[in-house]
Formats: C-alpha cells, structure tokens, sequence
C-alpha cells in the first residue's frame, strides 16, 4: 500500500518560514515524480511547484519565488521550503506523487499552513 504523509504545517507570522515534508512509504520513491499543491476552500486546488525523479524543478508563479522544493532520496522524502510567508499563502498544502510511465497518482491528506499576525 502506498501512503505519502504530509508533516511540517502550522502557524507562522507573516515574514516567517516552514519547511513541509513528505515521506513516501510502500513504493520505491527514487521512480515517482512528485508535486506540491495547495488549496483555499472555495478556490481550485493548484500546483506549487514539482520534482521530477531525475531532479527536473518546475514552480508555477504563485509563490513569487519564495519556495523551494527538493527530494531526499535516501529518507524517500519530499520537501518544500518556504519563505517570506504571505497571508496569501495560507492553504492546506498536499503532496502528490506518481510512479514514472505510469496513471496511478496518490495524495496526501495534507498539512495545513496559516499565515496570520
């Protein structure tokens, strides 16, 4: 069975920073391709930013270049770092991942994330 499990989310004053996990466990995770998303009720999930397993980086805009992601292929895990957190960026925060040349995708339950003085 394969579970991802999000961990790092909380409550940080504008300005600050948290460091998001996910271990991937039951699958090996040298072969997935993984992603950040996040989501606000009443909006559509979108994607943060994406590592491929050979170490390709994609980030979409919304984070103003204030995150990074990056994998620990030894701990099969998955990490997202952000900075000068915004109000904005207040969202439950999931990780996604899929095996190489595969249909199958798997989701975290997510980690919240409040951005709030």
């Amino acid at each position: 069975q394969v579970q991802l499990a999000e961990s790092g989310g909380g409550t940080v004053q504008p300005g600050g920073s948290l460091r998001l996990s996910c271990v991937l466990s039951g699958a090996d995770f040298r072969i997935f391709n993984m992603n950040w998303y996040r989501q606000v009720p009443g909006k559509q999930r979108e994607r943060v930013a994406s590592v491929s397993r050979f170490g390709r980086i994609e980030y979409t805009g919304v984070q103003m270049g204030r995150f990074t992601i990056f994998r620990d292929d030894a701990k099969a895990t998955l990490f997202l770092q952000m900075n000068s957190l915004i109000a904005e960026d207040t969202a439950t925060y999931y990780c996604n991942g899929s095996p190489e040349g595969s249909t199958r995708e798997y989701w975290g339950l997510g980690t919240r994330v409040t951005v709030s003085s």
